[in-house]
Order: C-alpha cells, then sequence, then structure tokens
C-alpha cells in the first residue's frame, strides 16, 4: 500500500487451551495495513483463524502477542477514555443480522444510544442524525419504532450498518456481513458499504470466505491458512496471479459468477 495505514497488525497471535494439554495457535504471528478509504479482504475457509483475527483488532478478545496500531498508536495498551474513542473511530458489522440487535431495542434507541454513550451531541439532534442514517441506508425514518423482528434479514443489515456509522468511524470491521443473506441481497448490501466508503473516506476490513464479493470490493486481499496468512496483495494481482499453493486452491475452488452491472441499492 502507498498510504500511510490507519491500522496496523505486527506478528499479532491468539492461542486457545484444548483438552490433554494441547494448544491451537488460531491466528499465528500476523502482519497486516490497511491505509484509509481502502477495503482489505481477509479470506479463507471456515476454521482458518479470520473471525478470531477480527475479534483480536476490535480487542473482543485480547491477543497473546503482536501490536495492533491505529494510527500508530498501541491499541492493547488502551484504557478507560482511551479505549472508549479507539471504540467510536473501530466499529463492527457482525455476520448474523438477526443476532446482532437487541430485540426488545426499537431501532431508534440503537441509533441514537451510542451517540449519546459517546457523547457526540444532545438527544435532539442524535434524533435527527437517526433519520438521516435510516434514509442513507435505504430504509424509512417512519420505521425507526419499529423492532428487529419486524424487519428483514437485508434490512437488519443495513441497520447494523447505520448503527456503526453513528458515532462517525474511521474504520468498520465486516464479519462476513452478507454471508446469511440472499444473494440479491447480498449485492445490495456490498454496493452500500462502497458508496459509503466513497462518501465518508471509510476504511473497511472485509472477513470474508465468498470470493465473488471480495473480487468486487477489495483492494487488498490477504489470504488465510491454519491461523497464517500466507498471501496477500492488490485484489486485481492476487486474482490474476495467485502465488501460493493454497491461493490457488481457492481460487480454482470459488464457482464462477457473471459479473453484470451492479444491481441498484
Amino acid at each position: 500500500m502507498s498510504a500511510p495505514p490507519l491500522l496496523q497488525a505486527e506478528g499479532l497471535s491468539r492461542t486457545y487451551p484444548l483438552s490433554g494439554g494441547r494448544r491451537l495457535r488460531a491466528v499465528d504471528g500476523i502482519d497486516l495495513r490497511l491505509a484509509r478509504g481502502e477495503t482489505l479482504a481477509v479470506v479463507g475457509e471456515s476454521g482458518c483463524g479470520k473471525s478470531t483475527l477480527g475479534r483480536l483488532l476490535l480487542r473482543l478478545e485480547e491477543a497473546d502477542a503482536g501490536r495492533i496500531l491505529l494510527d500508530g498508536t498501541d491499541l492493547r495498551g488502551l484504557r478507560g477514555a482511551a479505549l472508549r474513542d479507539m471504540r467510536r473511530r473501530v466499529q463492527v458489522v457482525f455476520q448474523d443480522p438477526y443476532g446482532s440487535l437487541n430485540p426488545r431495542e426499537r431501532i431508534r434507541d440503537a441509533l441514537v444510544r451510542p451517540m449519546l454513550l459517546h457523547r457526540l451531541c444532545g438527544r435532539a439532534e442524535a434524533e435527527r442524525r437517526a433519520a438521516a442514517l435510516m434514509e442513507r441506508v435505504g430504509l424509512s425514518p417512519a420505521q425507526l419504532d419499529r423492532l428487529p423482528h419486524q424487519f428483514s434479514g437485508g434490512q437488519r443489515q443495513r441497520i447494523a450498518i447505520a448503527r456503526a456509522l453513528s458515532v462517525g468511524p474511521e474504520l468498520i470491521v465486516c464479519d462476513e456481513p452478507v454471508s446469511a443473506l440472499d444473494v440479491s441481497v447480498q449485492a445490495q448490501v456490498v454496493n452500500l458499504l462502497q458508496d459509503l466508503q466513497r462518501e465518508r473516506g471509510l476504511a473497511l476490513l472485509f472477513i470474508s470466505h465468498d470470493l465473488a464479493v471480495v473480487r468486487h470490493l477489495a483492494h487488498h486481499v490477504a489470504v488465510m491458512y491454519a491461523g497464517r496468512v500466507v498471501e496477500t496483495g492488490p485484489a486485481a494481482a492476487l486474482f490474476a496471479d495467485p502465488r501460493h499453493p493454497y491461493s490457488r486452491a481457492l481460487l480454482a475452488a470459488a464457482p464462477r459468477t457473471d459479473t453484470g452491472p451492479r444491481p441498484p441499492v
């Protein structure tokens, strides 16, 4: 990458104890760089460690070793107000649009509460911003007082994106954000993420096993296998000429898809 990294991982590792004294090294000495306004896709088969990597970068789990740098500051040492600010700057959209929203919380509160928690504005302004966010992700402000079960999976994922945007993040970690959705809805959500990235200069860490989506979305790709990154590079170059045997096998196994015009968001 030519631009200075917004996010950088150096030697990041995470090990879990198993029965019989064995240990599973789920993330093994990973180095990554992600520039502002770009998308880095982390790809690999189920169980390769990519979602664990995402949780480490978000500090939802603590790494055993290594550094996580955001604008040069090591996130692993942050506490108190500094950690809260990091959580504002780095947001997440999870895979499950059904489990990532509180089933008893109105959408209005799901969008307004983070703004108040981070003291970004008063209640009236937060309400105005929540309505604007609903419109931006293709939903109606009239739906703000509904509960999550009153929305489809694709609509819930749009709400999850709006919630992430509510605090003005610089980076969003997207952990398999479209894998639970129908193909037509996947395209709409991916297009929405791309449009929001261009508008707001967002960096996206996009964790996925779907290479068709990654080809469409990513600027750079990191291929994970057995807890390690085995190949990284610009997306176009990696798809055209993968160097590592696992990368070649992954691409060979991917279904061919029609690359037609973008469906509407």
